[in-house]
């Protein structure tokens, strides 16, 4: 599965269409790039249905969200439903204020989406679930654990019947969910919670993965998982090995995005 996905993006060199946040946008379009995309960033309502008329993908990232910038998803977001082009959320912060809601309603009774990307506060907002936020991060306390990963499960498969979209769940323990099959990744470390917009650059791959794949959504967000996953991996064992921090996690993230090839996810996954 994994590698013929891949193959798919470096055939296909996907263009993906990002209105993300102004905090994580050049390491989403830095990532694209890395994975076998080409990112482009406009927000601009005036500009955006024509710009993603010329795209694979559309990720839509909440992070630093503002009237105009809903009002750039919403005309963008029909555009490429109508295009049958996939369509990406990150429901970046959604517990942390009413218009961040409201906004999501919004997208959700006037976009399809194909797939719908947060952390277990978000995803649990979306779902009208009794949730702890820390502004834009999960609680630690609804942290997925071994023990309460069958309840998160159910949430996420109960949620992508009713929206009809594939549900992932990211934290220690990755949940990739639609409404029949469910699957489970362990990649990843601790330390790229101490880089901001690990989570958005996740979304940008998935733009990439899906936009290079588009009949074989499910099989390409697992895939955006693992490859996130190991590639945070081997980006941790680089600063264990030169003695750095959290600034040279970043770029040896981007870099060994740009050097994976199948035969370390092989390894690793």
């Amino acid at each position: 599965m994994i590698k013929d996905i891949l193959d798919s993006v470096r055939k296909a060199n996907p263009l993906v269409h990002n209105i993300t946040n102004y905090v994580a946008a050049n390491d989403c379009a830095n990532i694209t790039l890395a994975c076998g995309g080409s990112p482009i960033m406009s927000d601009d309502p005036e500009e955006v249905e024509e710009i993603t008329t010329l795209c694979n993908a559309l990720v839509m990232n909440l992070g630093t969200l503002n009237p105009r910038k809903l009002e750039a998803m919403i005309k963008a977001g029909r555009r490429a439903n109508k295009l049958k082009h996939p369509v990406i959320l990150d429901p970046v912060g959604i517990g942390a204020s009413s218009f961040r809601q409201q906004a999501v309603k919004e997208l959700l009774n006037t976009v399809d989406f194909q797939v719908i990307k947060g952390n277990i506060s978000e995803i649990k907002t979306i779902g009208k679930k009794k949730t702890i936020c820390k502004g834009v991060d999960a609680s630690e306390i609804e942290s997925i654990t071994e023990d309460n990963i069958e309840g998160a499960i159910t949430l996420a498969t109960e949620l992508s019947k009713d929206l009809g979209a594939i549900i992932a769940i990211t934290g220690a323990i990755d949940i990739v969910a639609d409404k029949d099959l469910v699957y489970i990744i362990r990649n990843g470390h601790q330390s790229m919670r101490n880089v901001t917009g690990t989570g958005c650059m996740l979304s940008s791959i998935i733009g990439v993965l899906v936009g290079a794949n588009p009949h074989r959504i499910f099989d390409a967000t697992v895939t955006a998982f693992c490859i996130m996953g190991v590639c945070g991996e081997l980006a941790y064992n680089k600063i264990v090995e030169k003695f750095q921090g959290s600034g040279s996690l970043k770029i040896h993230l981007i870099d060994s995005m740009s050097n994976i090839d199948y035969k370390i996810l092989e390894e690793k996954i």
